[in-house]
């Protein structure tokens, strides 16, 4: 047998019970914003650089951007459109921008553990370290925002073996680093099962349009064909449709353009789909009878 993680077992999404999302909808859609902040000359690579060039002032001032421009273009058409989003948080924005937490928490969206800094992964940490940054990161945002996140995804979703096992110890009830369904599934941890929420390798911007070089127009594309497509595949399971985003990337104006014109296509279809925050998605699977949601029997 080859090794296995032990999280999850199998499941064929064409064999499980159905379920739906509430008003009877089928298609659940949530749009991951990450606000994220970097340290100036250090951290990891960047694909938009030449190799031994990521960490010269360009690379961040490009990021940087992100923040003080792309992040409040983004925050204009989300509320042009009514569109509520999830952000996943480097804490280190409460110290580097406090404004941009001014404005999510002013339109009510929901904050994510994402770590300090995106300069930094956490899959190579003791269990001591790890366990030390997720309580740092929790407490962050518990103090800023008067409650603490339900919901974590590692920067650059890197995990170490016991990752998911201090997540739930820590008080989490669902993670996004696990992109290996299109329902949200349950996976075992030391403490008692944890959720794994649907969440995009390639229907996110920085590893399709800075690492795969998509264009504007070919990324935007494709997240009309994908939720075209899966809201017509919605009709035999209830689906999760994620869109990861990052600031710096389609904030820049070309791009918005063309995210614009996307979005603009899923809200055409307001009254057909479940427009939700993943935290929403958590609490609604939470709500449904054991056995209906894998790895919800007995024993996980």
């Amino acid at each position: 047998m080859l090794p296995s993680h032990g999280r999850y077992d199998f499941s064929a999404i064409s064999q499980r019970p159905d379920y739906a999302w509430p008003e009877g909808r089928r298609l659940a859609v949530y749009i991951a914003l990450n606000v994220e902040q970097f340290a100036f000359g250090e951290g990891l690579d960047s694909a938009i650089a030449p190799s031994g060039l990521h960490n010269q002032q360009s690379v961040f001032s490009w990021r940087d951007y992100g923040n003080r421009v792309g992040f409040w273009r983004l925050m204009e058409l989300f509320d042009e459109l009514d569109i509520p989003i999830q952000a996943q948080l480097n804490t280190a924005i409460y110290e580097h921008a406090p404004e941009v937490a001014e404005r999510l928490r002013q339109r009510g969206d929901e904050f994510l553990g994402h770590g300090y800094t995106n300069s930094e992964e956490q899959g190579h940490l003791d269990e001591a370290a790890e366990r030390e940054l997720i309580e740092r990161t929790t407490n962050a945002i518990a103090r800023a925002e008067g409650q603490a996140p339900t919901g974590w995804m590692s920067p650059w979703l890197s995990q170490s073996a016991v990752t998911l096992d201090l997540l739930k110890e820590a008080g989490y009830r669902y993670n996004m680093d696990w992109c290996c369904d299109d329902q949200p599934i349950w996976m075992r941890t030391r403490a008692g099962p944890i959720l794994a929420m649907p969440y995009p390798v390639e229907l996110n911007d920085n590893r399709a349009i800075v690492r795969h070089k998509m264009t504007a127009r070919e990324f935007a594309d494709a997240i009309i064909d994908n939720f075209d497509e899966m809201l017509a595949q919605s009709a035999g399971q209830p689906l999760v449709f994620p869109i990861s985003l990052h600031t710096f990337i389609v904030g820049q104006p070309f791009r918005l353009r063309q995210l614009r014109r996307a979005l603009q296509h899923i809200v055409a279809h307001r009254e057909q789909i479940w427009l939700t925050r993943p935290g929403e998605i958590c609490r609604h699977i939470e709500s449904l009878p054991a056995g209906v949601v894998p790895g919800s029997g007995v024993g996980n």
